[in-house]
């Protein structure tokens, strides 16, 4: 396991180059409040330097305050949303623990939270070349999508190798194979009245066998199998429905964008003074197309 010291850098090296560790790691549950940790840690520095990129197109005090509000932003989303995928689950079947989702919505934040980082430069490149607030907060708001898409990628990903593993432990193991007894007499232990007949035979169809079938790869070689428990000793279970995670995907959007445009601003028009709040009037997407048109005027 990694130390503590550069856990900023490692954790996403090991998510990008070694996901597969990832999810096995999260199927076993096995040091995941350590991972989620890790990614907690990397996921907030990168948006807040992130966020203080957007808020300096304003001012200092913006850059300060965006900062502060772009990863809470986030934690936020995932907070509200945590619970609906989770019960989903367990309506549905599915044994997906709480560190389990966490962890795995983590996974999604924390590429999300590193590719926006790495947008970091280009979004100040354009901040000092590009006098245009309207270009600038469309620029970003590109960057934010696109930086959604590909973590919620990592998402669908995770969920899908929980979901093969899952199928995977309800198949039922295969039947041991072993050689039917032979047709041969076998010595009676005791006679008919209960004594001692060392002499006796008893009839082959009258001793108890194990049962015994035919198996096609066998040859028409006859074999005992060993007898499985009932399918009901063990409770079912079921992969979570991708439809559904995909349903939550939506929904994890819709609260993201809105919960943005309460917390705004995070850009600070630069008519305006500083503010770290904003009244609640309109939504986000029609700013959004309010933006494009004035790009165009």
């Amino acid at each position: 396991m990694a130390n503590t010291s550069g856990a900023s850098q490692l954790i996403i090296e090991r998510i990008l180059r070694d996901r597969e560790g990832i999810w096995r790691q999260v199927v076993e549950e096995r040091g995941l409040r350590h991972l989620t940790v890790q990614m907690l840690v990397t996921s907030a520095v990168s948006l807040a330097v992130y966020g203080a990129v957007l808020g300096s197109s304003h001012s200092f005090a913006q850059a300060i305050s965006s900062a502060f509000k772009l990863p809470l932003l986030f934690l936020a989303t995932l907070a509200i949303c945590l619970p609906t995928l989770y019960l989903f689950n367990l309506v549905f079947g599915a044994r997906l623990s709480v560190m389990q989702a966490v962890t795995l919505i983590m996974t999604s934040i924390t590429v999300m939270s590193v590719l926006a980082l790495a947008f970091a430069p280009i979004s100040l490149f354009f901040l000092i070349t590009a006098d245009n607030y309207s270009f600038f907060k469309l620029l970003n708001v590109t960057i934010l999508v696109l930086v959604a898409i590909v973590g919620l990628r990592f998402l669908t990903a995770g969920m899908s190798y929980l979901n093969r593993h899952q199928v995977a432990a309800s198949e039922p193991e295969p039947a041991v194979e072993v050689e039917a007894p032979s047709e041969e007499p076998v010595p009676a232990l005791v006679g008919a009245q209960g004594e001692p007949n060392g002499s006796t035979t008893a009839d082959p169809a009258d001793l108890p066998r194990a049962p015994a079938v035919v198996l096609p790869a066998t040859g028409g070689r006859i074999v005992a199998v060993t007898e499985r428990a009932p399918a009901d000793a063990a409770p079912e279970q079921r992969p979570t429905s991708m439809a559904l995670l995909y349903i939550w995907i939506a929904l994890f959007g819709f609260v993201g964008t809105q919960l943005a445009w309460t917390l705004r601003p995070f850009f600070g028009s630069p008519k305006t003074p500083f503010a770290f709040f904003r009244d609640i009037e309109g939504t986000f997407y029609g700013n959004v197309f309010e933006t494009i048109g004035k790009l165009f005027n």
